[in-house]
Order: C-alpha cells, then structure tokens, then sequence
C-alpha cells in the first residue's frame, strides 16, 4: 500500500468535482476549474469522474485523485467502475485511488464482487483500491477480500439502504472500529461541522461533493428554505 497517499489525504478534506451528462455543469474544462478551485481553498485530494475529466484536472492540480467511471450496463444497478474494463483505462490515465462499487448487488459480467476484484488485484497488485459500500456488511466484505480503502459512499443509494440519515456516523465508527482499514467518509456531508464529525469519529478522510460543487443543489436548498 502507498502509504504517502493516505497520509496526504489524512485529517483532510477530499471535493468530488463531477457533473454528469444532464447536469448544467457538464463539461471536463468546468471540473477543471472546480478542482482547481478546490485545491487553492485547501482540499488535500479531488475525486472525479471519467478520464476526460481526470486528465484536465491533472493540468493543473496536483493532488491525489480518487478516480472512477461511471458507466451503465443495460439496466444494471451498479455503475460506479463496474468492470475490469472501466479499471483498466483509469490506471491508464494514472490516478492514485480507484473506487469501485463494492455493494451486494448483481455486477454487469455477472461475477461475484469477490471474482471481480481478485481478477483486478492479481492484474494490479501496487494499485490502491476503495470500497463504495452502502452497509456495515459490505465494508467489512471489502476490507476482508482485499480493498484498501472502505467508504461509505453508497449508503442511501441502494434499494436496501433508501431513506438512510445522512451522514451516518454510526455506520462511519462501526467500520473504523471494526474494518482493518482506513475508512473514507461519503455521502451527505453537508456542512463543516458534519466533516469535523466524521473525522473525529475516526476517518482517514472524507468527501464532500454536492454541497460544494453541485450549485444547482445547493440553490434548491436554500428555496426549500423559504417555502
């Protein structure tokens, strides 16, 4: 394991800088910005999405990168780097992390996680992996068959876990005390002090994305305010 990665992004904060194809924001020279802005406002890491975006980020923010693909399989469920396909072209493109959905649901090649994975560790042993979980079960699954770096990441974005509060830091102190491994947490960390939280409750990092580079989100919150 890098262990120089984990300790530039340890105690910090890490944006996700993403916007997909029917967000206002969709565009690799945006996320460019974003990620630039990102970094000059003191965040030790940046996660995003495809090559295109990782490679104009890379121009001018030197950072660790958490990089993944999102790609839809037929009416697959899991989209977040699902294949060994998805693996091999953000290696290529040199990204220091790679997550991967490590949730219980049927993969596009119908492989088990555990197969998946174990095809991808053999063909890059020196990478370092995250786990986008959604339960407690399925981080320590992950930190038992080989990943890294478990996260939280997927928690309320499955059937099995819709309707979640977030951010959970019960789930969050669970897997710190329990995994073996660093724990990255994601997903709805909305405020400064939900970030303060989540890294006193133990983990190496955490990623906020939508309440810092989602400003169409943001607005919404604010309206929903006044209504």
């Amino acid at each position: 394991m890098d262990h120089s990665v984990l300790d530039k992004v340890k105690g910090g904060l890490i944006v996700s800088c993403q916007a997909l194809e029917h967000e206002p924001l969709h565009s690799s020279y945006i996320m460019g910005r974003m990620a630039y802005a990102a970094k000059l406002g003191g965040a030790v890491g940046i996660r995003a999405n495809t090559v295109e975006d990782i490679r104009e980020i890379k121009k001018t923010v030197d950072l660790p990168i958490i990089g993944i693909i999102k790609q839809q399989y037929g009416d697959c469920n899991v989209y977040i780097t699902p294949t060994i396909k998805e693996v091999d072209a953000l290696v290529e493109c040199g990204v220091d992390i790679i997550a991967i959905d490590a949730t219980k649901r049927e993969r596009p090649d119908g492989k088990t996680l555990e197969e998946s994975f174990k095809e991808i560790r053999e063909k890059y042993p020196d990478q370092l992996f995250m786990a986008d979980c959604s339960t407690y079960e399925e981080g320590i699954h992950a930190a038992e068959i080989g990943f890294d770096l478990i996260g939280t990441t997927m928690h309320g974005y499955t059937d099995y876990t819709q309707g979640a509060t977030l951010p959970n830091f019960d789930l969050i102190g669970s897997l710190v005390r329990d995994c073996g491994k660093p724990v990255i947490a994601e997903g709805g960390i909305w405020c400064p002090e939900d970030l303060r939280k989540a890294i006193d409750t133990g983990a190496l990092t955490a990623v906020v994305g939508t309440a810092i580079t989602r400003p169409m989100d943001i607005t919404k919150r604010y309206v929903e305010a006044l209504q």
